[in-house]
């Protein structure tokens, strides 16, 4: 069995409450969950679906050889 790393991307979901999952590396792999644990054992799930499908259809499981680097920033809107 082969194993595979993949980043995911947690975006707070204020109104819902929870997250939203998304897996950069893996277009159209996404899921949610109320804590950041639960989101992460929904994204394994995820995507162990999603290459499992990929197998299935005989496409190639895309690799993610570095962990993406996040950085938040701040700017400044132009006054109206």
């Amino acid at each position: 069995m082969s194993k595979y790393r993949y980043t995911i991307v947690l975006y707070p979901e204020p109104e819902e409450g929870g997250y939203s999952v998304l897996i950069p590396a893996l277009p159209g792999c996404v899921t949610q969950g109320e804590t950041v644990q639960e989101c992460i054992e929904r994204a394994r799930e995820a995507i162990e679906l999603c290459i499992e499908g990929l197998i299935e259809d005989g496409e190639e499981i895309p690799t993610e050889d570095a962990p993406l680097g996040m950085i938040t920033i701040s700017v400044d809107a132009p006054a109206a």
